[in-house]
């Protein structure tokens, strides 16, 4: 982890009322996070964190990220929300707005062929 010396890394408390309450057969899938154990602050971004200090704080969160048993479901519940801030489901905000706009593209290219073929075929 990269660190500028003698300045430890500050992290923000996560924000609880983002955690989402959507319960299924076996309970909510976030009461299974890893990050909900001691690692919660790697995941949000203190105020004026530097580049460095940012970089190297996700990077961490992504690591916890992949060990995680629920990393799919909380990824989707992040692009579903949008979740606007922190890592969730090994994603950062910045790398989760691509995602978005890659499945906007693929909407908009799969009901484009869809209209092709009804107006091919009518």
């Amino acid at each position: 982890m990269l660190q500028l010396p003698h300045q430890p890394l500050q992290v923000a408390a996560v924000p609880t009322q983002r955690i989402p309450a959507r319960e299924d057969q076996a309970g909510p899938w976030h009461t299974e996070a890893v990050c909900r154990r001691d690692e919660a602050g790697l995941f949000f971004a203190p105020s004026k964190e530097p580049t460095a200090a940012r970089l190297s704080r996700e990077e961490a969160a992504k690591r916890v990220c992949a060990r995680c048993p629920v990393m799919v479901e909380c990824r989707e519940h992040a692009l579903l929300q949008p979740e606007p801030y922190g890592v969730w489901g090994g994603l950062t905000a910045a790398e989760r707005r691509v995602v978005l706009a890659r499945r906007r593209r693929r909407e908009v290219e799969l009901r484009k062929a869809a209209a092709d073929r009804v107006a091919a075929a009518g």
